[in-house]
């Protein structure tokens, strides 16, 4: 596989970018994205102002789909949508069109993001929560639960961006199963079509904030009783290939760029081995160095965020300024949780991973 260097540098040299979303992207795409602003493919044209129902724009969506199918190896009865509205949309929208009022969903609570699509799924309807690590501050994966075979379908939050935990091993249930893919989507392969209903905010590991993929089994859909509104209707996304309204042109343009990417990578066999390979030096490094802390159980462990702590937490803004002087950005912890996070989505380098482990390195010396 290849690698490269951020795209950007200040007067101190390469930027090491461990943002948590938005968050890092391919060079090649930033570059491709930046001249398709002024002037896409000469047509004269900026991206951001081609009409949305033009054969330019239709292509565009026809690709992003067709590379979706391809990477997750999708069956025909899965329908992919480019959507407005980011995740957060589709915490409502998702018990809007499959959880009728008196009926129950199943749902993991392994983060702040699994509660927050708890507390909309209760709007529509009835809420089982079977699994949960909140009491031990969302550090580990439940492991010992059973799922109802009654319930409308089982949600789980594959990765958790905010404690740095992943489902390694995804359960397999009777019912249909939704999955909130925003921080590990297509970082890693898995049966994708295990689950029914897949959502992902874009800005992680497929393109630019903005649009939010939505993998759905259309079998499943058409069953509640409810009115639902034209626009939330995922039927109607269906019937008119994510054009039921204007879709986000260029949030779409730049997933179908990363799409590509990743599939002249080598796909997502090829991504997973970069990535558990950058997951690994990462965490020897924070198991090694005597500074250092790992906050989740090893087995738990999160190969797109790693969340650890400082020992001696009166050194923690030193080691945040030591690291901004060489350049790394975005590994203070989410305020939820504190301590330091690198998120090591697709798009960043292996060397990106190894500049940040010396650094490490070097500030433990001192404080030896």
């Amino acid at each position: 596989m290849k690698s490269y260097s951020s795209p950007f540098r200040g007067t101190g040299g390469m930027i090491h970018n461990f943002n948590a979303g938005p968050s890092i992207l391919p060079k090649q795409v930033f570059e491709e994205a930046s001249q398709a602003v002024l002037n896409y493919n000469d047509t004269g044209l900026s991206i951001l102002e081609i009409g949305h129902r033009t054969p330019i724009f239709q292509n565009i969506m026809d690709e992003a789909r067709a590379l979706v199918k391809e990477l997750m190896q999708l069956d025909n009865d899965r329908e992919v949508l480019f959507l407005h509205g980011g995740a957060s949309t589709q915490f409502m929208q998702v018990p809007m069109n499959l959880l009728n009022e008196k009926e129950t969903a199943a749902f993991s609570d392994t983060g702040i993001w699994a509660a927050k699509a708890i507390k909309e799924a209760k709007l529509f309807g009835n809420v089982d929560i079977v699994c949960s690590s909140k009491e031990s501050g969302y550090t580990f994966i439940p492991k010992d639960f059973a799922v109802p075979n009654d319930a409308k379908y089982f949600h789980i939050t594959t990765n958790n961006t905010v404690y740095g935990t992943q489902w390694q091993n995804i359960p397999k249930v009777s019912i249909p199963m939704v999955a909130d893919m925003s921080s590990d989507i297509l970082s890693r392969q898995i049966n994708f079509n295990l689950f029914d209903l897949i959502y992902a905010g874009a800005q992680k590991n497929i393109g630019a904030a903005g649009v939010n993929l939505v993998v759905v089994n259309k079998n499943i859909l058409g069953k509640v009783k409810r009115t639902i509104p034209t626009i939330m209707d995922y039927r109607n996304h269906i019937k008119e290939g994510s054009m039921l309204n204007t879709p986000p042109v260029f949030a779409v343009y730049v997933s179908m760029l990363t799409l590509r990417w990743l599939k002249n990578m080598g796909g997502v066999d090829a991504i997973e081995k970069l990535n558990n390979e950058k997951a690994a030096v990462l965490y020897n490094e924070i198991d090694n160095n005597p500074l250092f802390t790992g906050t989740v159980a090893k087995e738990d462990r999160s190969k797109m965020n790693v969340c650890f702590v400082i020992n001696d937490k009166d050194i923690e803004e030193q080691f945040l300024e030591f690291t901004k002087k060489q350049n790394i950005v975005g590994i203070k912890g989410h305020r939820a949780a504190g301590g330091f996070r690198a998120s090591l989505y697709n798009a960043l380098p292996l060397t990106g991973v190894q500049v940040l482990v010396d650094v490490m390195k070097e500030f433990a010396n001192k404080f030896s």
